[in-house]
């Protein structure tokens, strides 16, 4: 399965008083860097709902191992688990700059007809191309 690296900067604002990043940053950070792997396979997730399919999260878990702090640089590690059914599953694992693991989580997504809002099977384009 297709593994993709994205990084950010941790922003002052996304830090609590103790300079930490709260721990409510964390879903924002894996979704941008699950729509980051959609976008480097060629998936637009705008075109995937303008085609009428859209993604709710399932479920979400998270493992916080160690803080991440404002200035850091994070790199997340997304991986998909097992090809796509009617739910996609994602794991990630967190980094910052010195290579220290900082979070695991993983994240259940459901593939869903934006009209009936019924869950479907992975559309086989999407399929094709996220098993290609």
């Amino acid at each position: 399965m297709k593994n993709i690296d994205s990084s950010f900067r941790v922003r002052y604002a996304e830090t609590d008083q103790m300079g930490v990043v709260h721990h409510a940053n964390y879903p924002v950070y894996l979704e941008s860097a699950r729509i980051t792997w959609l976008d480097n396979l060629g998936i637009s997730y705008k075109k995937l709902e303008q085609d009428g399919v859209m993604l709710p999260v399932y479920d979400l878990q998270l493992t916080y191992v160690k803080p991440a702090f404002f200035d850091d640089i994070i790199t997340v590690k997304v991986s998909l688990r097992e090809a796509p059914g009617v739910k996609i599953i994602f794991d990630y694992k967190l980094y910052n700059q010195h290579d220290e693991l900082l979070t695991k989580a993983a994240t259940t997504l459901i593939f869903v007809d934006a009209k009936t809002r019924k869950p479907i099977r992975c559309p086989k384009p999407i399929f094709d191309i996220i098993m290609g």
